[in-house]
């Protein structure tokens, strides 16, 4: 007895895996982006006498990341 031939053949079951991986990929991404779009903290006034070094979070961060 012969069986009937399925449609479905492994070419056609790795593409749709692989555009099911693309996909699952691509959602976990997007939040990402929405979040990146996000308003831009406003720069301050540049300090009238010149200078305008700042301690902040950044800089910090980075002395602490110089220490050995």
């Amino acid at each position: 007895m012969s069986q009937p031939k399925s449609k479905l053949s492994r070419r056609t079951l790795f593409a749709g895996a692989g555009t099911a991986g693309a996909l699952a990929a691509a959602a976990t991404l997007l939040p990402g982006v929405l979040r990146e779009t996000d308003e831009a903290p406003q720069a301050k006034e540049p300090p009238a006498k010149g200078g305008g070094y700042q301690l902040t979070e950044h800089v910090k961060q980075y002395y602490k990341s110089t220490l050995i």
